[in-house]
């Protein structure tokens, strides 16, 4: 199937090519995109689809609903009704493709998701990610908010399960808590962007895990690059969006935007002694380990060897390209 918005493919908008895959496909489906600015509220909800684009600087998928717009119940959005694409099929692949979110500052919208990933075995080629609060979530939804009884969101109270993605030379871009959620996800040789506040204390947090107590693997970031060009010692890696956040960077160049101690506990002590957050082989002039927060931890080389994909996911068979099915 081909999507081209100078009606040289079947169809004119991403949507509609979803919408005419069969509710029980059980076969690869591959739909290319050509160049242009696809601006949808994009749902993925059927198993096996390859999107395609021809470059990511050139196909994008854009949408600006954000946490704080007022919808006509008088209530707000919230984060996780604000996104730009949401996947929900398992067994997706996604390659030369942007996927935004152009709501604005978290300042001012607040949170504003570009992808929304509620699936298993997903991966992510070649593939830029913008946004600035709550850019990519990976789900599923801890098991109850902190305040209040509701997520919302179009996922709000559905049966959680385990959920594994993927993403391999790509680029993330955002502020505060810009990678976020539950899922078990690898992160290889991906560039991952933390935008300029302009404040001289805390510029941002790259990741806020909530991995679920019992669960192995959270987030995991090898042969990455962070950068930015925020004041020096001013973006923590991480801080705990639920107690046993996990988070993992392996020989991962960090500039200087980093801040020494790493880590934040988000003002809760006792996460200190339930999240696992580590590193090994950190470089570069944000890279300096051994003034991390005395909670976490350095791996040794042994235990790096835990960190195959193999490892993490349990299983390559069935992935798009990892298990060596064709796309």
């Amino acid at each position: 199937m081909i999507v081209a918005q100078d009606g040289t493919g079947q169809f004119l908008t991403i949507q509609e090519a979803i919408d005419s895959i069969p509710e029980d496909n059980t076969s690869r489906l591959v739909i290319y995109i050509k160049d242009g600015i696809y601006k949808e509220k994009l749902e993925i909800n059927k198993p096996l689809v390859s999107l395609i684009g021809t470059h990511r600087d050139k196909v994008k998928i854009t949408f600006n609903d954000y946490a704080k717009k007022l919808l006509g119940s008088g209530e707000k959005m919230g984060t996780f009704g604000s996104y730009s694409c949401i996947v929900t099929g398992d067994s997706f692949f996604a390659k030369n493709i942007t996927f935004e979110n152009n709501a604005g500052k978290g300042s001012v919208v607040g949170q504003a998701v570009a992808m929304y990933v509620d699936a298993d075995q997903v991966e992510f080629h070649n593939c830029s990610f913008l946004a600035s609060q709550d850019t990519v979530f990976t789900a599923p939804l801890p098991p109850k908010p902190i305040e209040g009884s509701f997520f919302g969101g179009p996922r709000d109270g559905l049966e959680k399960r385990l959920c594994r993605s993927y993403f391999k030379n790509c680029y993330l871009e955002g502020d505060v808590d810009f990678i976020f959620g539950s899922a078990t996800t690898v992160f290889e040789n991906c560039e991952i962007h933390s935008l300029d506040l302009n404040r001289d204390d805390v510029n941002g947090y790259i990741t806020a895990a909530s991995t679920p107590l019992g669960q192995e693997y959270g987030y995991v970031f090898i042969n990455c690059t962070l950068f930015s060009k925020a004041a020096a010692r001013t973006v923590y890696l991480g801080r705990p969006w639920r107690d046993y956040a996990k988070t993992v960077f392996i020989n991962t160049w960090m500039g200087e935007h980093i801040k020494e101690e790493g880590w934040h506990n988000w003002d809760k002590s006792h996460v200190e002694n339930t999240t696992f957050y580590a590193e090994y082989n950190s470089s570069g002039p944000g890279g300096c380990m051994d003034k991390r927060v005395p909670w976490a931890k350095t791996l040794t080389d042994e235990q790096v060897q835990e960190y195959t994909l193999e490892t993490i996911f349990g299983s390559l068979e069935g992935w798009p390209t990892l298990g060596g099915s064709v796309v």
